[in-house]
C-alpha cells in the first residue's frame, strides 16, 4: 500500500470533504502564525489532542505518521534555545550559545506552535483520498481542472518512485556496486530515479492528453463533491480554536503580534 493512501476509516471525519479539512488546518495555522508566544499554542494544541481522539488513528500510528513533525518541532526549538535572542538572566554561555529566560521562553513557544500547526495537517492529510481531494479542488473551489487532475496525477506516481527506489537498491546491489561509498551510491541512485520520474511523467503527460484530460472546455466529474453540514461542523471547530487561542493569549498579556513586535 502507498503511504500516500489513506486506510478507509468508519469515522465521520473519512467522509468529510478533504477542502473543509483543508480549510480548517488553514484558519488554524493562519492564527498561529501571528504571533510568537507559548499561551495560544498551548490552548490550540489542547483542542487538537481532543479532535484527535476523533481521526479514528491507532497510537501507534499516530506516532509513526507524525514523527517528522515532532523532530522537526524538537530540532527548532534547541536551535532557538542555544542561539536565540538573549534576554533576562543567562544560564550558559559559550562562544555563540547563550542560554537565557528569553531563548528558553521563545524555544517553548516554537517547540509548542510548530507541533500545534504540524500534527493536525499530517493527521487531515492521512485521513484524506487524493482523488477526493482533486474532486473537492475542482468542484467545490473551481480550480482548473487540468491543474487539479495533473496534481492528482503526479501524486499517484510517488508511490511508485517508492517502489523504483527499491527495486533500483536492489538491482545495483545484484551488479556488486552498491557494496561501497553510501553518499556516493545515493547520488548515483537519486540520479537514476529522477531520470526515471521524468521519462514517466513525460508518458502519463502524453498519455493523460490522448485522453482528453487537458481539453479546456468544461468537463464532467464521476463522483459528485459535496459540501455540507458536516464541513461547515469542521470549519466552525477551526474558527473556535483559532478564537479561543487567540483570545486567552491576549487576555493573559503573552499575545505578541510579529508585525508589531
Amino acid at each position: 500500500m502507498s503511504v500516500l493512501t489513506p486506510q478507509a476509516g468508519t469515522q465521520a471525519i473519512y467522509r468529510v470533504n478533504p477542502v473543509a479539512k483543508l480549510g480548517a488546518t488553514a484558519i488554524i495555522s493562519i492564527a498561529l502564525v501571528l504571533s510568537i508566544d507559548w499561551v495560544s499554542a498551548a490552548v490550540a494544541l489542547a483542542f487538537e489532542s481532543v479532535l484527535f481522539l476523533f481521526a479514528g488513528l491507532s497510537l501507534r500510528r499516530f506516532a509513526l505518521r507524525t514523527l517528522p513533525v515532532t523532530i522537526a518541532a524538537f530540532f527548532s526549538a534547541v536551535t532557538i534555545l542555544l542561539y536565540g535572542q538573549p534576554s533576562g538572566q543567562s544560564y550558559l554561555q559559550f562562544l555563540l550559545i547563550n542560554v537565557s529566560d528569553g531563548s528558553i521562553e521563545l524555544a517553548i513557544a516554537t517547540l509548542l506552535r510548530v507541533l500545534a500547526i504540524g500534527l493536525p495537517a499530517v493527521v487531515l492529510f492521512v485521513t484524506v483520498d487524493p482523488t477526493d481531494l482533486a474532486d473537492g479542488l475542482a468542484q467545490v473551489l473551481h480550480l482548473p481542472s487540468r491543474f487539479v487532475i495533473g496534481a492528482l496525477g503526479g501524486l499517484r506516481l510517488v508511490g511508485l518512485f517508492i517502489d523504483d527506489w527499491k527495486s533500483l537498491e536492489l538491482a545495483r546491489r545484484a551488479r556488486g556496486i552498491a557494496d561501497r561509498g553510501r553518499l556516493r551510491r545515493f547520488a548515483g541512485q537519486a540520479f537514476a530515479l529522477l531520470v526515471l520520474s521524468i521519462r514517466r511523467g513525460s508518458k502519463l503527460a502524453t498519455a493523460m492528453e490522448a485522453r482528453g484530460f487537458g481539453a479546456s472546455n468544461r468537463r464532467s466529474w464521476a463522483r459528485e463533491s459535496r459540501f455540507g453540514a458536516a464541513e461547515v461542523a469542521l470549519l466552525v471547530i477551526g474558527v473556535v480554536v483559532a478564537a479561543v487561542s487567540v483570545t486567552v493569549s491576549v487576555a493573559t498579556g503573552n499575545w505578541n503580534f510579529i508585525v508589531g513586535g
